[in-house]
């Protein structure tokens, strides 16, 4: 998220008026961020991610380049002038942000769960707190910002986590190659993603390694203590668009096949771009031409459609006319032309030379629809790769997982308050924890559980939240490699 002001605009309206609200002697907020449900009926559970991406990039870099180095009147004056022209004179002044100015740090306590971690939903994975009793207000403040950052990363990281378990349970019945599920889920969403898509794009690489996604590498590097020379963070292969092969015109489709195939990649995968007009075309003319030459290439001639029914295109139109290239389908015309073998399962697995991959709009339960019709008809699940796109990535909201920051506890006049929510009028999901917290690891499956109204003590020393950033200084960081093998354990 960018701002054309400092970083301390970064708030909803209402945000900015809460400081008077609080009672008389208030001196802490304590808050948590909790996935409070889950409209996915796969998903129970969020993975947690993003977070040291959103430290580091803006309660240390922004707030410190943008805020605390920057000019205090400069600032402050800005402040005063967005606040003045949207509520009027006055109604909101900037004292409060000079006053942090002055101290020169973010006076703050977060603490979450190790990123990797699946936690249950309704259990938090985060709680923030003021460390400064004159900064209680900074504590939800801070939600608009940490909000709109964080539901993104943590909601992609999920989603892509729900294809990989996916994948890798089909793999595990029908297939010998279990080391390719990793590349089978490839993320074709940056172009349909906002500014959140190379943190997004890395919450896919938690699970994957296959990406289309540039700026996710970036991501890791930047931010995960990732090295590409030592580490495979992600990549991809060669591919066409169809502005490719509409230039070679659709006469010479088969000429443009032969000389991509042969000249331009003689060697090595090359993903080709297949329904630019006549894709059952390609399949039972163009490919038997090129048969001899694919068989006889070091590397793999991937075939992409890009329209249609992905469950039909690839598995076969049950209502189709019998005989006809629509009513086999992509797999199976593949395996009649160029053949394979048969795995220690029994399933069949395309010739190394050849394959197929399809990404447009591309759902989890068309992926599943997808792997079970392989299944029933004798392939292994990884004859296909799916690109993930925007369609799964982008087509989502904070709401997809009830996303939300809550206060639980504080402090008035020394005074210990318990916080809650339970609104007479909703169906319990909006129901928040009571008091200070505790995040206890469980036996699987659930992994964790929340045990409420602790003793400071409790809240301070047990449990498996861990300090993240205190008083402007992130906690210790983690690597991409810790991450990626947490999740894969869980």
């Amino acid at each position: 998220m960018k701002t054309t002001g400092s970083i301390i605009h970064a708030s909803d309206f209402y945000k900015v008026t809460h400081p008077p609200q609080y009672p008389v002697g208030t001196t802490e907020v304590y808050s948590n961020i909790t996935a409070r449900g889950s409209r996915l009926p796969e998903i129970d559970r969020v993975v947690v991610f993003g977070l040291q991406y959103f430290i580091q990039e803006y309660l240390v870099h922004r707030f410190e380049t943008e805020f605390f180095q920057a000019d205090k009147d400069t600032v402050l004056k800005k402040y005063q002038r967005r606040m003045d022209t949207a509520l009027g004179p006055n109604a909101v002044t900037s004292a409060r942000w000079g006053d942090l100015h002055d101290l020169g740090y973010l006076p703050l306590m977060i603490k979450a769960l190790p990123e990797g971690s699946r936690c249950p939903m309704r259990v938090p994975f985060l709680t923030i707190r003021n460390t400064h009793p004159d900064f209680f207000w900074l504590t939800n403040w801070v939600e608009s910002l940490m909000s709109n950052v964080i539901w993104h990363p943590i909601t992609t990281a999920t989603i892509a986590h729900s294809y990989r378990r996916l994948l890798d349970t089909y793999a595990h019945k029908t297939s010998d190659l279990l080391e390719a599920v990793q590349w089978q889920g490839h993320d074709f969403s940056y172009r349909g993603m906002d500014e959140s898509a190379p943190i997004c794009g890395l919450g896919h690489l938690l699970s994957f390694t296959g990406t289309d996604t540039i700026p996710a590498l970036d991501a890791a590097e930047d931010y995960y203590g990732a090295t590409a020379e030592t580490e495979l963070i992600g990549g991809s292969v060669p591919a066409t668009e169809h502005s490719i092969m509409c230039m070679g015109g659709e006469a010479s489709e088969h000429d443009t096949f032969r000389r991509l195939i042969t000249e331009v990649y003689p060697a090595g995968i090359v993903s080709i771009v297949s329904d630019t007009w006549d894709y059952w075309k390609i399949l039972t003319e163009t490919l038997p031409r090129l048969k001899d030459t694919i068989m006889r290439r070091d590397g793999k001639v991937v075939i992409r459609p890009d329209s249609g029914d992905p469950v039909k295109i690839l598995c076969g139109d049950p209502d189709a006319a019998l005989g006809t290239p629509e009513a086999s389908g992509t797999i199976r015309l593949l395996w009649d032309l160029f053949g394979g073998t048969v795995n220690s399962k029994g399933y069949q697995q395309l010739d190394h030379h050849i394959g197929a991959i399809y990404g447009d709009s591309i759902t989890y339960a068309r992926a599943e629809d997808i792997l079970d019709r392989l299944e029933q008809q004798g392939f292994a699940s990884t004859n296909v790769v799916f690109g993930i796109g925007s369609y799964t990535y982008q087509y989502v909201t904070r709401d997809t997982f009830g996303m939300a920051m809550k206060a639980t506890s504080g402090l008035i006049q020394g005074r210990r308050v318990t916080i809650s929510k339970n609104p007479k009028t909703d169906t319990g999901l909006k129901k928040s924890a009571k008091g200070l917290l505790c995040v206890d690891p469980a036996e699987a499956p659930t992994g964790f559980r929340l045990r409420e109204e602790v003793t400071p003590w409790e809240e301070a020393t047990q449990g498996a939240l861990r300090v993240i950033f205190e008083n402007g200084v992130p906690g210790r960081t983690q690597t991409l490699a810790e991450v990626r093998d947490r999740l894969a354990r869980s």
